[in-house]
């Protein structure tokens, strides 16, 4: 289905959980943080529900995400029944691996295609600092595995600071050499937690690239997401750019989201929501209706830029 600026919107981002088992000091506050109660987010059988109907609106893309999906139970059966709709044609997750090791088998085998996983670091004891006690070896150990049973490629999304984690752009960048990963530069946005530390630690992808002098251009593939690829010299993987501060791509965006307590967001950075989770659980006749109205309802571009708020949600709470 097209949006009012004639973009195709093919693409579903479901939150299924606000909880995450790490506390990345960007993304959550260290402590007070406000969960919502079981009777507010989506059950599975109500995620199906829009799922499906999504799917019959022309949608072929979902992807899973947080919080931390893997934290909540049931979501392997969840992606087993959603990989039987007709039509859905890839299924993706977020996560930031710390459970990978026990999952990656039976996600593999529930019908999950890909994996994206969240991680700023290389080095232990910065790892813990930054999540607030994570273990990275969990991760590293999780990434292997989900490779070794066809869940790739792997993609690995990393937002550079500074004074955080700028001196491992090459590190990085040379994981790329002799296995098939693709390597995601994000710019720091300013939501939530990193509203207060966006100015001292943001780091521009245009710079990044300034430390990666050997970049191959890779001719864009045939999809409309938002990373600008390039690749090492005899490297296997890339290594990708996603620019929302200093070049956005909203002419190309082709997703909504859905957040866990059922909100639909047409554009991660407006405060606009549409409240799918009301219609459903009274009148779940008119959920198509209200999807038709959300994908209406996508604005041309987001305002990051023009002194105008971001989004009153923290990502966590939206969906990573």
């Amino acid at each position: 289905m097209r949006d009012g600026w004639l973009r195709n919107i093919e693409y579903l981002r479901i939150s299924i959980t606000d909880r995450c088992n790490l506390r990345c000091f960007y993304c959550m506050p260290e402590e007070g943080v406000q969960k919502l109660c079981h009777k507010e987010i989506l059950s599975f059988e109500e995620l199906y529900s829009i799922v499906k109907t999504a799917v019959e609106l022309g949608i072929s893309k979902v992807r899973i995400t947080g919080g931390e999906p893997l934290v909540r139970l049931g979501v392997v059966d969840f992606i087993k029944r959603i990989s039987k709709l007709s039509g859905l044609k890839d299924i993706a997750m977020t996560t930031n691996g710390i459970l990978l090791e026990k999952y990656a088998k039976d996600l593999k085998e529930a019908g999950l295609h890909r994996l994206n996983i969240s991680m700023d670091t290389l080095k232990e004891d910065r790892f813990k600092q930054i999540t607030r006690g994570g273990d990275l070896n969990q991760v590293l150990k999780g990434i292997e595995i989900a490779n070794s049973v066809g869940l790739g490629p792997i993609k690995i999304n990393t937002v550079i600071m500074k004074g955080i984690n700028e001196d491992e752009i090459e590190a990085f960048a040379k994981l790329t050499l002799d296995q098939p990963y693709q390597i995601r530069f994000i710019e720091l946005m300013p939501m939530g937690e990193a509203e207060s530390i966006e100015d001292d630690r943001f780091i521009s992808n245009q710079e990044i690239m300034r430390k990666l002098p050997e970049l191959i251009p890779v001719i864009k593939e045939n999809d409309a997401g938002p990373a600008k690829y390039y690749r090492l010299p005899k490297a296997k993987g890339k290594i990708g750019f996603i620019s929302p501060m200093s070049q956005h791509f909203c002419s190309s965006c082709n997703r909504i989201r859905l957040t866990a307590d059922g909100k639909i967001k047409p554009c991660l950075h407006s405060n606009h929501e549409i409240d799918l989770k009301t219609t459903l659980r009274h009148h779940p006749e008119k959920i198509k209706d209200i999807l038709i109205q959300s994908i209406l309802s996508k604005p041309e571009r987001h305002h990051l830029n023009d002194d105008r708020k971001s989004s009153h949600r923290r990502m966590y709470q939206i969906g990573g």
